[in-house]
């Protein structure tokens, strides 16, 4: 089966399922000099499988995934986890509902150059079939083998 193919099918058996928000960093301009703070916009939808993100016109490669929350005053021990909870208010002020799952910093697969047999995101061809990598260092695995695992969960 191709990637098409396999994507479509996907697409297919997720029609009724809940899909998940994407969002863009937007760093409003400064008003009479005054820097006003980020906010992360709603800039579509898409279906989490894992290192993917389904939507109806793309795949996309899975980002930061964070949950939108009303910034409050709280002690952080690291360094990141202020940067997380700066991009969940970042989220609730970009009009993200509170506790909505959002994704950000995600990346545009080529599904084209894919099917050319390049590389693109963690999507690859191996002997002609499209295989997907969860991780960096992870061995890929054929798509279809892990679309049915993602679909089953």
């Amino acid at each position: 089966m191709s990637l098409d193919e396999l994507l479509d099918a996907a697409r297919t058996r997720l029609a009724e399922r809940p899909r998940e928000a994407l969002g863009r960093l937007a760093l409003p301009r400064r008003v009479l000099g005054i820097g006003r703070a980020p906010r992360i916009v709603p800039v579509g939808e898409a279906w989490h499988l894992g290192a993917l993100l389904l939507a109806d016109d793309a795949v996309l490669a899975t980002g930061t995934i964070l949950r939108a929350r009303e910034e409050a005053r709280r002690g952080y021990t690291a360094q990141s986890q202020r940067e997380r909870a700066e991009l969940a208010a970042a989220a609730f002020r970009g009009g993200f509902a509170e506790g909505q799952t959002v994704h950000v910093d995600w990346t545009v697969i080529d599904t084209d150059a894919v099917a050319r047999g390049a590389a693109s995101g963690p999507l690859s061809l191996v002997d002609g079939i499209p295989h997907v990598r969860w991780s960096p260092v992870a061995a890929s695995r054929p798509l279809a083998a892990y679309l049915d695992d993602q679909l089953s969960l």
